[in-house]
């Protein structure tokens, strides 16, 4: 018999079918054995009743995480009996066959709905077991999203989508937090960011985008750092100022927290979780008049506190979660951020907070290749490893700009998590890798 699929066995009232799929819960009640039952579409609650012998005699010893494929009668539960709201709440399967495809040890902790509250770090070193968990499985269906609908709008808005390598010959943001490789006899870095491809790219097809792992060798255990990220970015030519970028990061932001809202509404009952705010116009203000909203002196960069009492201010004077801060210290961004005409002690990039968080930087780049070469000077970048990226610009390359996300500190953001390392299928940092990493022994 063919294979149903769980979400479907709703046009099957009546009927015989044939599922596969995991035992998720066994109840034994009376001389009945109660299971439910998932597949990748969803869940439904089967019954085993004493009359079917040869059923029975199988499901004495199936448990949690068994692999089955189950033969039985798809039949409508009593109005009494119906969980209104939930996927397949008004029937039930009644089980005439049931055949082990895979058995399964007993679990290490409690893998129901209800009972499930393990710590981070034991949830994590069990991920092969956990991604198994609903809730789980809610957070990467919504990130799933996030990363489809950032590709759907690219696309929508003419962006032209590439894949920038993972390996490089220098950084393109500078300083010392990459991971070197031994690239056979030479050295090489694992890529901080697709920046440099990106803008080498867009000389080429004008606005374009990727979906790319980055790494940063940050020294951090915080909450919202990762030494792995997926990173969404994107870069545009001829813009007439920074703005256009913020404006295409904000309509950006809008279609994905539009396509998280239509699409996953059960993921976000199932997670309790409140899609943030973005009102008609997202409120901007420079890092000085974010200082002073604060009523703070003004200072390079605001740390992690700061734009968490900002994110609460602005959200309280004007109903946003989001705000964008623009005209940071030059000296303090890589150097292919473009200094403001104006003042050129500040830049022309912007970061979008949301809920006290960093979400995208991004910005107006330098074009002109003679500037570009005095920072490449002033910076003290070596000219030879970036020859590509110099290249591109040498021959030509209209005003331009881009932005980047990083997908897990959108999810965490979205999802109201705690921890990015939540919106992380396998997580790294400086402590795991898969499993924890041991300190007092290398390899």
């Amino acid at each position: 018999m063919e294979r149903i699929l769980i979400k479907d066995l709703g046009e099957h009232i009546g009927k015989s079918v044939s599922i596969a799929g995991w035992v998720s819960v066994r109840r034994d009640q009376g001389k009945m054995v109660f299971f439910d039952f998932r597949d990748r579409t969803g869940t439904v609650q089967g019954v085993v009743l004493p009359s079917e012998e040869l059923a029975m005699a199988v499901a004495k010893d199936i448990r949690a995480e068994y692999v089955v494929r189950v033969g039985g009668t798809v039949n409508a539960r009593p109005p009494k009996n119906v969980n209104e709201g939930v996927l397949n709440g008004n029937i039930e399967l009644q089980v005439q066959a049931i055949e082990v495809l895979a058995a399964a040890e007993p679990l290490p902790f409690d893998m129901s709905l209800t009972g499930y509250n393990l710590d981070l770090p034991t949830e994590l070193d069990h991920r092969a077991l956990t991604l198994r968990h609903p809730k789980n499985q809610a957070i990467f269906k919504v990130q799933a999203i996030i990363i489809d609908s950032f590709r759907e709008f690219m696309k929508s808005q003419d962006f032209f989508e590439f894949q920038a390598p993972a390996m490089v010959p220098a950084t393109a943001e500078g300083g010392a937090e990459v991971f070197p490789i031994k690239y056979f006899e030479h050295k090489a870095y694992l890529s901080q960011s697709p920046q440099l491809y990106k803008q080498i790219v867009m000389t080429a097809f004008e606005r374009v985008f990727s979906v790319n792992k980055i790494f940063r060798a940050e020294p951090s255990q915080t909450t919202r750092h990762l030494t792995e990220v997926v990173s969404l970015d994107a870069e545009m030519a001829f813009i007439d100022s920074w703005t256009d970028v913020r404006d295409m990061a904000e309509n950006t932001v809008r279609f994905i927290l539009d396509s998280v809202k239509t699409k996953c509404v059960a993921e976000l009952t199932l997670l309790g979780a409140e899609v943030p705010t973005m009102i008609e116009k997202t409120p901007t203000m420079s890092l000085a008049e974010a200082f002073a909203k604060l009523g703070l002196p003004a200072d390079k960069d605001l740390n992690p506190e700061q734009e968490r009492k900002l994110c609460e201010v602005i959200k309280a004077e004007t109903g946003s979660d989001f705000v964008f801060v623009y005209g940071y210290p030059t000296k303090q961004k890589p150097f292919y951020v473009y200094p403001s005409k104006e003042n050129p002690d500040v830049n022309e990039g912007v970061d979008l907070l949301c809920r006290g968080v960093e979400w995208l930087s991004g910005g107006r780049r330098i074009n002109d290749y003679k500037q570009l070469m005095e920072h490449v000077d002033e910076w003290g970048m070596d000219p030879k490893k970036i020859e590509m990226f110099l290249e591109a610009f040498r021959y030509g390359a209209p005003p331009e700009g881009g932005f980047a996300f990083g997908a897990e500190r959108m999810t965490m953001q979205i999802l109201g998590l705690k921890n990015v390392r939540e919106a992380s299928m396998f997580p790294r940092d400086m402590n795991r890798i898969d499993g924890t990493l041991s300190t007092d022994k290398k390899e």
